[in-house]
């Protein structure tokens, strides 16, 4: 009896595809490494730690490492929902379809189209933050018109391996994952053990951040040091039907990349800090760009230039690992018929057995955007200021989904379960997230309406183009695929196990 209870247990990967509405279209070759990296590569601690370090020591000093491990600790508990949603729905599209099921058509919807927009934006601000380590590490000026196409080379190179199949997928998002391992731990490590210039009691000293007034306002303002790292784990799922046992395996991937990810930044951040020759500049905001100087003078020059070799294939990786995200997800929303477009986007090549009209669409779209930054260079701040907003606000979309469905007796059939515990950590992880969607959403204090609300802003904007195209163009009534049967598909997968377990004892 012990095994019939085990939800999912006897389902072949198609079966259980089959269950859910859909057939096999794509080669299951990702491992759970494979799938790891992918999540891993996307979440980008480098690349997290790297774009927000002076921010972070400018506005909270080197307590706003904390931060770290608070986002960690709640972003954890989210890809516990996550982790029981995606083992009973292994669908592609992971953030759509999971709404979708858990709640309805429109519904799922608005969750898209903010999470769609934030993905293609946060393509367009990781290729162009790279841009700039690859100018370094070939010794070019960086111009507006280099930074343009070095950032469309980015583009580009990715979008080649992802048009190539789900293999190429794998082995270059496997050494997109040794890469930052190397990057963010191995240098983190020689950084606090060998080029160590502070006490680690340093973590607790405010350094006078907070200038007349009490320290709470800048340890809160100092939040994004944390809220920008700790998403990406979300995309293990979003390639769910090329993974092989998905509902066991997306799970683990998403939490090793929240426990790799958590160490990797703690060990980076602190690196930066113990070893930085003069804290204090960069505290007080004079050294708005402290990492090169830091590893020049704790390396050495050809130290400094290999880091930058890390650094770019850490960058190209994570671009890779976001443009298959977004493809993926633009093909679940696309086979429901609930984009424009949809016939088109939704074709997979029956070579590579990949989404190659979504892809064409995730790399030309933050391309056009990189041009338009190209004309102005003052975009780029506003355009991805709304990005991490809208990630938050799509992924506490599904973690109100999946408690309302928990209200109404929805109990996860996956093979994957919280068990009695699923309740408590989906509504702790509720409360997290509207905590900090209220700190990246609180306007700034610089005076200026457009810079103190542009997080707002952009994400308005979205919010409303999305309102108004669901209801002029209604495409949830278009769409028949099916939707809010979270109770239904949990009983039906039991019957199924339990009538496959009867067939096989006998």
């Amino acid at each position: 009896m012990s095994e019939d209870r085990r939800p999912a247990a006897s389902l072949s990967d198609g079966e259980h595809l089959s269950v859910l509405g859909y057939e096999d279209s794509f080669n299951r070759s990702m491992s759970l490494w494979a799938n790891f990296a992918l999540g891993f590569t996307y979440l980008s601690p480098l690349v997290g730690v790297y774009s927000l370090f002076a921010v972070a020591l400018s506005i909270g000093g080197p307590p706003s490492i904390w931060w770290i491990v608070i986002v960690a600790t709640g972003q954890l508990l989210v890809s516990l929902v996550f982790g029981e949603v995606v083992s009973q729905y292994p669908i592609h599209g992971g953030i759509y379809p999971w709404a979708r099921r858990l709640w309805g058509r429109r519904y799922a919807w608005m969750a898209a189209w903010v999470y769609i927009w934030a993905m293609i934006v946060t393509i367009t601000a990781v290729a162009e933050y790279g841009s700039g380590f690859a100018a370094s590490l070939f010794g070019l000026e960086i111009t507006n018109e280099t930074t343009l196409w070095i950032t469309l080379a980015f583009l580009a190179i990715a979008f080649a391996i992802n048009f190539s199949g789900t293999k190429w997928l794998a082995r270059v998002a496997r050494i997109g994952l040794a890469a930052e391992l190397v990057g963010v731990i191995a240098v983190g490590l020689y950084l606090l053990v060998f080029q160590r210039k502070q006490d680690f009691g340093i973590f607790f000293d405010s350094m006078g951040v907070e200038g007349d007034g009490g320290y709470g306002a800048a340890f809160l303002g100092a939040a994004l040091a944390g809220l920008f790292l700790f998403y990406g784990f979300e995309a293990c799922g979003d390639v769910a039907e090329e993974v092989e046992n998905p509902a066991r395996r997306i799970p683990k991937a998403m939490m090793m990349t929240i426990f790799v990810g958590g160490i990797s930044a703690l060990l980076a951040f602190a690196g930066y800090v113990l070893a930085a020759p003069d804290l204090g500049s960069i505290v007080a905001g004079e050294d708005a760009d402290p990492i090169p100087g830091i590893l020049e003078a704790s390396l050495g020059v050809v130290g400094a230039k290999v880091f930058l070799v890390i650094a770019v294939t850490a960058f190209l990786s994570c671009v890779l690992s976001l443009q298959a995200a977004a493809s993926r997800l633009l093909f679940s929303f696309a086979r429901d018929g609930m984009i424009p477009g949809h016939r088109w986007l939704a074709r997979v090549s029956p070579k590579s057995k990949v989404p190659t009209n979504a892809l064409i669409v995730a790399c030309t779209v933050p391309a056009l955007i990189c041009v338009l930054i190209w004309l102005n260079n003052d975009l780029l701040v506003p355009i991805t200021a709304f990005a991490v907003l809208g990630i938050y606000v799509a992924f506490q979309m599904v973690v109100l989904a999946s408690l309302r469905q928990r209200i109404k007796g929805w109990k996860p059939a996956g093979p994957f379960s919280l068990g009695r515990w699923g309740f408590a950590i989906n509504a702790v992880a509720l409360a997290y997230g509207i905590f900090a969607m209220v700190l990246l959403a609180t306007p700034g204090t610089s005076g200026d309406v457009f810079t103190d609300f542009v997080v707002l802003i952009g994400l308005g904007v979205v919010a409303v183009t999305g309102l108004l195209y669901l209801f002029i163009a209604r495409p949830d009534r278009k769409s028949d695929a099916p939707s809010g049967d979270a109770i239904a598909v949990a009983d039906e997968i039991r019957l199924r196990t339990g009538a496959t377990r009867v067939v096989d004892r006998v």
